[in-house]
């Protein structure tokens, strides 16, 4: 089951996902009605975490009614929204926490000279992005005026946490997720505030860091694929093209820290709630390594087995 969100007359709405259209619950539960298939007004006007696994409020018969637009894909078509119409949106409006990981890649933190290391040696380099860097499917990400010379891409999966999880095993902790969706963590990889400056110890890691946190450098989307479609995330191919151009061709097997784990370490010292999102770490294909970056005009596809294509803009 694959569920968005989209805007519809000012307003936020939730729709089953398709690659060429997108149903809208109302629709759904409509047609679905019309069918005699029995009632289910209560999907109708759900929110999105309310569809999901582990503990969405109507989980069940949102997995019903998906099923049965799945298998009357041509009805549905004639009652949804064409997929280059809908105006899409983030699948989550504001994570309560929006983490991220950086090096989770052995071959991306090669391209970068580092050296990698087995799991058992190291932990997960997690880090935090603002609120504001959220963007929606379609969108155009701006080039900050303020340092616009090497803006990078990072294709990257995202775990929505669906319920509360503190001090969980990597054994148990899919059981905690809600879905997955398609993430690009644009990365400014040489923003120097204040050039000028006097050289301190630490200089080097908040640049890193703040070249994370301009608005609008964390595209998602298109849609949340329940955690029940993909019991086994670390199975899915990943595609980052630029203009049409490969950029990123990796898996999610080849992850230092598998998706469970990441959720295990975090948790044992973060309580996580439903909502929260973890972006994965990126593959190797990133600009940075040949010294090319993104300009005004490019056009950004990013794509995932069993989830979609993140479409959006640079401008």
């Amino acid at each position: 089951m694959r569920v968005c969100r989209y805007a519809e007359n000012g307003e936020s709405r939730v729709a089953f996902y398709h690659d060429e259209f997108i149903l809208p619950l109302e629709r759904a539960v409509a047609l679905y009605s019309e069918a005699g298939k029995g009632a289910a007004a209560e999907l109708a006007k759900a929110g999105l975490l309310d569809c999901l696994p582990p503990d969405g409020s109507v989980n069940a018969v949102a997995r019903e009614v998906a099923a049965w637009v799945e298998s009357n894909a041509d009805a549905a078509r004639e009652r949804g929204i064409a997929a280059d119409q809908a105006q899409l949106l983030a699948p989550i409006a504001r994570p309560p926490k929006l983490f991220l990981l950086a090096g989770n890649y052995a071959k991306h933190i090669e391209e970068g000279g580092g050296v990698a290391v087995m799991r058992k040696e190291t932990f997960p380099y997690v880090f935090m992005k603002p609120i504001t860097t959220i963007n929606h499917p379609g969108s155009t990400v701006k080039i900050p005026d303020i340092s616009p010379n090497h803006i990078d891409w990072e294709a990257e999966l995202g775990i929505v946490i669906g319920r509360k999880a503190k001090g969980v095993t990597e054994a148990d902790a899919l059981n905690y997720v809600a879905g997955y969706m398609v993430i690009n963590d644009i990365s400014d990889r040489k923003f120097r505030p204040n050039p000028d400056r006097k050289q301190r110890e630490k200089d080097g890691f908040f640049d890193w860091l703040h070249g994370k946190w301009h608005d609008g450098f964390c595209v998602m989307g298109p849609c949340i694929t329940s955690s029940d479609t993909i019991p086994d995330p670390q199975t899915l191919a990943l595609k980052l093209t630029v203009n049409g151009d490969v950029k990123q061709d990796a898996n999610t097997s080849q992850m230092i820290f598998p998706a469970a784990g990441v959720i295990e370490f975090i948790s044992s010292f973060v309580t996580l709630e439903p909502g929260d999102v973890i972006s994965t770490g990126t593959a190797a294909g990133v600009g940075n390594a040949s010294s090319t970056y993104f300009k005004p005009g490019d056009e950004v596809a990013v794509s995932f087995d069993k989830i979609g294509v993140l479409k959006h803009h640079i401008g």
